[in-house]
């Protein structure tokens, strides 16, 4: 029985990669990995160098390739002649975290998504870290990226953070797109957020011309999700708490994927107001947790903050769950529609399953992204 789960697998990434051709054949990944280099991770991030030693045993064989340069297409905007303005009205901005033990996937993020861009040089990247030098490694595997780096004092929300369902999600890193209002520079009014365990597969430029209206925050929406089970019975039976959602239709979107207004973000306070129900949360957490309002680290403010008054933007732009959620070893499929962006939320990450030899089908489709390997391949 073993060959007919293997062949059913087989036949899943089959049926994803005829789903995902046209991307892939415009801009295919294979190409730009063949024609990288490779480099030894800078002596600034020996941190993540002695991380990844420690499972392998032998640091001088951890490398990153060096990406090739990405050119913009005939009918993009120029470039402003500044190239480090930050301010230039032409750039996408997109912000993503960068740590030591997600840097092979964020590295993997910024490959997927110059790769597809149509004006890849028109990005402007902004790196939000909590550890100095991770971002030499970005400099070095991508030459010329237009980026800037950002640190995150990890005490800033420290104090506010309660324990989560798993360890992973009580990072302080995890809660820096909260403060992107107040770290970015004034002139950036709005910024694409992208988690580190994703890729996109489509041209970037999209989504971020997608039209917010009058709202500060555009995400994908789930709306058949049971959206009471983000919350305590302790939540839900507080009726003034509760009442929080009158008024609204409140659905399930997932942060790790937003477009974000940031002109509307600041003008409404919107930090503190999450701050408020982390406030809310970290005051009722007792030892015996019966006065929590909410189990699942820093999903559930932006809920209570924005939930049932979000643009609501095309599922493509965040086909999540790949990780299995928090269940280990699960394999899911796509849901159904185009993929613009996979998304591997959840606890099971495509470079460790791959790295295991025990991937899920669809885990196929991140390794094309990765610049992680031996300096002898």
């Amino acid at each position: 029985m073993l060959w007919v789960a293997r062949l059913s697998g087989l036949c899943s990434l089959a049926m994803v990669m005829v789903v995902l051709s046209p991307s892939i054949q415009s801009f295919p990944p294979a190409e730009a990995i063949r024609s990288s280099h490779y480099l030894r991770i800078p002596a600034a991030a020996g941190g993540y160098n002695h991380h990844l030693a420690a499972a392998s045993g032998d640091a001088e064989s951890l490398v990153f390739r060096r990406a090739p340069r990405f050119h913009n297409a005939a009918e993009c905007e120029p470039p402003s002649a500044n190239g480090t303005s930050v301010c230039d009205p032409s750039l996408v901005h997109i912000a993503i975290t960068l740590d030591e033990e997600y840097l092979r996937g964020s590295i993997a993020v910024v490959h997927s998504v110059l790769t597809h861009a149509r004006c890849p040089e028109n990005v402007f990247f902004h790196l939000l870290l909590s550890e100095p030098g991770l971002e030499s490694v970005v400099r070095s595997a991508f030459p010329g990226l237009r980026f800037k780096a950002y640190y995150f004092d990890p005490d800033r929300v420290r104090a506010l953070i309660s324990t989560s369902v798993r360890q992973a999600l009580e990072q302080p890193l995890n809660y820096a797109r909260n403060y992107l209002g107040d770290i970015l520079e004034r002139c950036v009014n709005r910024v694409i957020y992208l988690d580190s365990d994703l890729v996109v597969v489509d041209d970037i430029g999209k989504l971020w011309r997608t039209r917010l209206g009058s709202r500060a925050v555009g995400a994908p929406e789930y709306c058949h999700a049971n959206f009471t089970k983000y919350f305590t019975d302790r939540f839900w039976s507080d009726h003034r708490l509760a009442a929080t959602f009158a008024g609204r239709r409140p659905c399930y979107f997932n942060t790790g994927v937003m477009v974000l207004d940031l002109v509307r973000w600041r003008r409404a306070g919107y930090t503190r107001r999450i701050e408020r129900w982390m406030e809310v949360q970290k005051s009722g957490a007792a030892p015996s947790g019966a006065g929590r309002i909410y189990e699942l680290g820093s999903l559930p403010p932006f809920l209570l903050v924005f939930a049932g008054h979000v643009a609501p933007i095309e599922h493509r732009w965040n086909q999540h769950g790949l990780g299995g959620d928090n269940v280990r070893g699960s394999c899911r499929d796509l849901h159904p529609g185009h993929v613009s962006l996979l998304h591997w939320s959840g606890s099971g990450k495509p470079w460790v399953r791959l790295d295991s030899n025990r991937p899920c089908p669809l885990d196929h489709l991140w390794a094309p992204y990765d610049l992680y390997g031996p300096a002898d391949a």
